[in-house]
């Protein structure tokens, strides 16, 4: 198994904490979602390194190491975008893989949809394309209802106290309460992004994802998304309760080559819950697309 190093370097003016396993210049980065860290890709990291790839997992701006910029307008998308095109930069990549989970996820497919860099191939899980949401928040009261919180954490101050209240126990029980596997989060796991959220200026920082963004997603919204040219594979956990099954179907008109596998036994925290099965999907589809190990070596 490759060993996960952890080191920090500077993107589009800030600094990020990540860890890496690999080398070379095949990059694939790791975007986490809320509330986690560059931790929730432990699994995966040793099993795309052993495919060829340099793969990089950060804290996002906001959150765990990273730097923590105040402000809602600092979580925008675009500056999200903007971050990843940087990290790819700095790390030297040639080629790029981007896998993004929660709101890394949101953050892959808008910059996929920009095509901000050229990608080699998009992994997302449990996320739907903007415009697949959008469509279902139109008519599907169901999903209205699972996405409450969203509505919640426009609120001022009160989203913080509730995630911050009890040394942070909201966050602890957002995992332990909904994950199909409670081995895959034992204490040090949950105190280790129950600890994130307690860092000063962290909560804020990581409300304001989506703050900042609740009226910017339209602009990828049906009509107005380019579609996307690049493979993309997405994994999704049935057992979401924050995401309904049915929002990964309906992507023939904003992605052209798309493979679904939906992962029966795993919730929302799918590479978490399932990490077998999302590594043996991920490098499945890797070897298909032409993107493992011997394929980067011609390359």
């Amino acid at each position: 198994m490759s060993e996960i190093t952890t080191r920090t370097i500077s993107a589009n003016g800030l600094s990020f904490t990540l860890d890496e396993a690999g080398e070379g210049d095949a990059v694939a980065l790791c975007l986490h979602g809320f509330p986690e860290s560059r931790k929730s890709w432990r699994k995966q990291m040793p099993a795309l390194a052993q495919a060829g790839w340099h793969v990089a997992a950060p804290d996002m701006r906001g959150y765990g190491e990273s730097s923590r910029p105040e402000g809602k307008a600092a979580y925008r998308v675009e500056r999200l975008i903007e971050d990843v095109g940087a990290l790819f930069d700095a790390l030297g990549a040639r080629r790029r893989l981007l896998i993004g989970h929660d709101w890394g996820a949101v953050i892959a497919w808008a910059f996929a949809i920009e095509r901000a860099r050229p990608l080699d191939g998009l992994v997302i899980m449990n996320v739907p394309h903007p415009a697949v949401f959008i469509e279902h928040m139109g008519h599907n009261w169901r999903q209205r209802a699972r996405s409450w919180y969203v509505g919640f954490f426009q609120l001022p101050w009160l989203p913080e106290l509730a995630l911050t209240a009890q040394g942070a126990r909201a966050v602890g029980r957002a995992f332990s309460k909904t994950t199909t596997n409670p081995a895959a989060f034992p204490k040090e796991v949950l105190d280790h992004y129950r600890q994130n959220a307690l860092k000063p200026g962290a909560a804020t920082a990581m409300v304001n994802y989506y703050r900042a963004n609740t009226l910017s997603l339209p602009q990828w919204g049906p009509g107005r998304a380019q579609r996307i040219e690049v493979p993309t594979l997405m994994i999704w956990g049935e057992q979401d309760p924050f995401l309904g099954i049915e929002l990964s179907q309906g992507y023939e008109p904003y992605v052209r080559d798309l493979t679904l596998n939906r992962l029966p036994g795993a919730s929302h925290w799918v590479q978490q819950d399932d990490p077998d099965g999302v590594n043996e999907r991920m490098l499945a589809w890797l070897a298909i697309k032409g993107l493992d190990r011997e394929a980067l070596k011609g390359g």
